[in-house]
């Protein structure tokens, strides 16, 4: 088993990254440990990721992952641009990430994640143990010249602590980008709780054929009470869209 103390990096992951306000907020907040505190709008995040090649990583071999949390306040990454996040579930097709990221507090569940790109569609499919949970659908165009770069924080619970990492990451977004649809399958699953409100509603959101990112070596325990902070602004997609005829939550 990998050491969990040991950074990792990923360099050239396919990533779809965004967030949304969900169709039962109370559910959602009741998700998050009472040392934290979710935004008051109950923002919840997803990232799912493919890396295609165990060149691409340098230890981790290649694999897919999606995690799905809620954001914080009063506990941003640094620079204050991104909001912390503790993860829900974190899903992953690879043992060795999965042992490597419960070592270090992730929830971490067997699954797959699968993304489809053709004619400027891109379809992001992530199931549980052979379930299909979750399916998002966006519009692309081409990487352009700008490049994304910063970090993020995310929260995990190790035998009774609240322990936090700063992740580092560098990605080149596509533009133009629009979230179709969030569509979440199972309503039988405990994920369910985190879907979106319909008509959905977009907080922030890239999808990168190329996103470098890395585990840091470490993790600090949490010991605070954060500070509430406000919130940024979201926009809302169209309940229904011509293109698809699907519904864009569930």
């Amino acid at each position: 088993m990998l050491d969990p103390s040991v950074p990792q990096l990923v360099v050239n992951s396919r990533t779809l990254y965004f967030s949304w306000l969900p169709a039962d907020p109370d559910a959602v907040a009741a998700l998050v440990p009472a040392a934290l505190r979710p935004r008051p709008d109950r923002q919840v995040f997803m990232n799912q990721y493919v890396v295609d090649d165990a060149s691409q990583t340098s230890g981790f071999g290649a694999y897919t992952l999606a995690y799905v949390g809620v954001s914080l306040v009063g506990v941003d990454a640094p620079g204050g641009e991104s909001p912390g996040g503790w993860w829900t579930h974190y899903v992953t097709c690879s043992d060795q990430v999965r042992q490597y990221a419960l070592a270090r507090g992730a929830p971490a569940l067997r699954g797959r994640t699968v993304i489809r790109h053709e004619d400027g569609l891109v379809v992001a499919e992530t199931e549980i143990d052979g379930v299909p949970v979750i399916r998002a659908r966006c519009q692309i165009g081409e990487p352009g010249r700008m490049v994304s770069s910063g970090h993020h924080r995310y929260f995990t619970s190790r035998d009774g602590r609240l322990l936090n990492s700063v992740y580092p990451y560098v990605a080149e977004p596509v533009t133009p980008f629009v979230i179709e649809s969030v569509e979440f399958l199972d309503p039988a699953h405990p994920i369910y709780a985190l879907r979106p409100e319909n008509p959905l509603t977009i907080g922030f959101g890239f999808y990168a054929p190329r996103a470098s990112f890395a585990y840091p070596g470490g993790l600090s325990e949490h010991v605070t009470e954060p500070e509430p902070v406000g919130v940024g602004a979201a926009y809302q997609v169209p309940a229904r869209r011509a293109a698809s005829g699907l519904p864009s939550g569930s």
